[in-house]
């Protein structure tokens, strides 16, 4: 049994290590060094590697663990960016082959050049990876990302939605996204709690000084208030050394609350070197002794935040305060009569049970549509139709039913499933639009249909599939793959 799958059945405490691999040997033995360390405060580190983070120059998570003079006990990231499920499969293989059996899937950031208006670039979603994964390497252990840190309903509700379809999938632990708002903690341990079967949460953390949190207010799905900014600014109007003290403190505390809330261990980033590892230890060992319990806790957390003479510190945006359980939106009346008519048409014409339906599904089995020319004319009808309805890109695989008719291939990553963890008070990653998966949460909530979003996990499209027309697939015997 691996060291962090051991760990995590044990239930103890566990310190995940997320290295960045970068070309340089310097960087490569500096990490060696610091996991010859091997435990933190007691705790066992192993190392997370990092996949396609930063730029294109980042070593692939296997090659860079096959560059490691000793072998360390590893958790593989893989990013969905640009890829399909042969990538995934061609990894699956090669971790055999390294003896590797733990995998962290993402779907990812977005890639570096990836703009819009051009050519689409679609990233395998994390919700499928997990199903392919699950399914031939049953025995893995399997975690995924899980973004709390969200403060609109539709962001923060589509992001849970999500999630349930992850374990479903087969993820035996979330890994958080950074974050420092202590109510979001306990709110996702609290959403964890009431799932069928709950599993570990990793907290990921970093010390936080001025210019990394000006670095993290350009990385998707990260919240620095301008309340947090402003206490970090004073820090550092001090002095530098000062500043980065205060930073290693907090942090410190920060792992010690996270253990106290339940949290099974923390995905350390920003640590490069034993010299900070042992910092933060000597910080943890010291406070430790002054906080032993939540309420104890919250009272020091709160203080590490406050300067004198600033407002207390809000971890939210401004203007942005939501939180689980809380009902604040519905789908305009626009947004509902879009889904009643496309839902009615999609009913009359595409259910394969009235006349209408069997009619068209007669009509798009003809063997002319199967010659390179019909084939062509009838994917350019198709796309005709349905491209000023919901921006159809004609996958070649329908999954509009799935998706309360927002069609998934207007996200710029394509994720059908739910949204990334990068969108910032419902806007997209890419900043140029609503997440359309808050447009599906208002809508699924205004007409009764939330279930759809946590139940039906969607499959990923093939390439080979895309850029024909879906319906004779659509209208296809089950046995001959017409499945949504």
């Amino acid at each position: 049994m691996s060291l962090l799958k051991k760990a995590l059945h044990e239930q103890r405490f566990v310190c995940v290590v997320e290295f960045v691999p970068k070309p340089a040997v310097e960087h490569f033995a500096a990490f060696e060094k610091l996991m010859r360390h091997e435990t933190l405060c007691g705790w066992p580190m192993v190392a997370a590697i990092a996949d396609r983070v930063a730029s294109a120059s980042d070593i692939v998570p296997l090659d860079a663990f096959g560059k490691l003079d000793k072998p360390v006990p590893a958790l593989i990231h893989f990013s969905g960016k640009d890829r399909g499920r042969e990538a995934l499969l061609e990894q699956l293989a090669k971790m055999d082959a390294m003896g590797l059996d733990q995998f962290l899937l993402l779907s990812g950031d977005r890639l570096p050049g990836h703009d819009p208006g051009q050519r689409p670039i679609r990233y395998l979603e994390s919700v499928p990876a997990l199903q392919i994964v699950r399914q031939t390497r049953p025995n893995w252990l399997l975690g995924a990302a899980l973004n709390p840190f969200k403060y609109r309903e539709e962001e923060g509700g589509a992001q849970y939605f999500k999630a349930e379809k992850k374990l479903a999938a087969g993820a035996d632990f979330f890994t958080l996204q950074l974050g420092f708002d202590a109510q979001k903690y306990i709110e996702a341990l609290a959403w964890v709690h009431r799932q069928g079967t709950p599993v570990p949460m990793i907290a990921c953390v970093m010390g936080l000084t001025r210019n990394r949190a000006a670095m993290l207010e350009h990385v998707p799905g990260v919240v620095i208030s301008a309340s947090m900014r402003a206490v970090l600014a004073s820090e550092e109007g001090v002095s530098k050394a000062y500043a980065k003290a205060r930073s290693t403190d907090r942090l410190a505390l920060q792992v010690i609350g996270l253990k106290l809330m339940g949290y099974a261990g923390i995905h350390l980033s920003g640590i490069h070197g034993v010299e900070q590892l042992e910092e933060l230890q000597r910080a943890i060992e010291e406070q430790q002794t002054q906080v032993q319990t939540l309420e104890q806790w919250f009272a020091a957390w709160e203080a590490s935040w406050q300067i004198e003479g600033l407002p207390m510190t809000t971890f939210n945006p401004e203007g942005a305060d939501w939180h689980m359980g809380e009902s604040r939106v519905n789908a305009s009346a626009k947004e509902r009569l879009r889904y009643h008519l496309l839902s009615g048409v999609h009913s009359l014409v595409f259910n394969r049970s009235n006349y209408a339906s069997r009619g068209l599904g007669w009509a798009v089995q003809r063997r002319i549509w199967s010659t390179p020319s019909g084939a062509r004319w009838l994917h350019q009808v198709e796309r005709s139709l349905k491209r000023p309805l919901v921006g159809c890109d004609t996958c070649g695989s329908c999954r509009l039913e799935d998706t309360l008719y927002v069609c998934p291939e207007t996200c710029p990553k394509g994720l059908a499933n739910g949204p990334c963890g990068g969108t910032r008070l419902n806007r997209c990653e890419f900043g140029d639009r609503e997440c359309i998966h808050s447009v599906k949460y208002r809508t699924a909530k205004s007409v009764g249909r939330t279930p759809v979003l946590t139940e039906r996990l969607i499959p990923s499209v093939e390439i080979a599939s895309r850029y024909q027309s879906s319906w004779p697939r659509w209208f296809a015997p089950p046995h001959e793959g017409g499945e949504l």
